[in-house]
């Protein structure tokens, strides 16, 4: 899939969270996320950082955060945080059609919008799928990059089969489950291992328990 086709993927799946979180309650917005430390709204603005951030200017946040990249994150996520979370919504709104990427990847763009909206949708118990056409293109950059998470590291020396669509990839102790689940693990939410199988499952459980 070209770059070109990815972008109108990435932006239906950023309208599609907004739409999600257009009647979240006030208190549902402090609800912890599946990232580490991170609410809810601060996952939102980091999407919204992540779509208004071209390559020089994550260059030049990473140089003033001292390469510490918690604290790049963190500078980012603050500047577009809004007042209140309606604000925050609004801001990641007005972003979702942008086609800005750090480092230039639209692939990673669609990762982390795929990603990081479960990161939202499941402690939210929302009901947010991806298309399948986008967990596929993320699944496939995943196998094969290590790029804003170390997903080709983590399942190294595993075979990955997704059943339900066509990722086929690596050698040795299988972890097949569905494409989104898969998507998950390789980014480092140990939740998704409980949808896979395979014995391969109990190894990248380990290397979650260790990262």
């Amino acid at each position: 899939m070209s770059n070109r086709d990815l972008w109108p993927l990435i932006h239906t799946e950023r309208a599609a969270l907004a739409e999600s979180l257009s009647d979240l309650p006030h208190d549902a917005w402090n609800t912890p996320s599946l990232c580490d430390r991170w609410t809810v709204e601060d996952v939102l603005a980091h999407l919204t950082a992540a779509a208004r951030t071209s390559t020089v200017p994550w260059l030049a946040n990473m140089v003033a955060s001292r390469f510490d990249t918690d604290r790049h994150n963190r500078r980012l996520l603050e500047k577009h945080r809004g007042a209140t979370p309606a604000e925050t919504l609004a801001h990641f709104r007005r972003a979702s059609t942008t086609t800005a990427a750090p480092l230039g990847s639209p692939q990673g763009a669609l990762g982390e919008v795929v990603v990081h909206s479960q990161d939202i949708a499941r402690p939210l118990g929302l009901h947010l799928l991806p298309s399948r056409e986008a967990v596929e293109a993320v699944a496939s950059f995943f196998a094969r990059t290590d790029f804003a998470v170390n997903s080709r590291t983590l399942t190294k020396g595993l075979r990955l089969e997704s059943n339900d669509g066509q990722l086929r990839t690596g050698d040795g102790p299988m972890v097949t489950g569905n494409s989104l689940a898969l998507v998950l693990a390789m980014a480092g939410r140990p939740g998704a291992l409980d949808e896979l199988s395979g014995e391969g499952v109990a190894i990248l459980r380990e290397r979650l328990a260790d990262a």
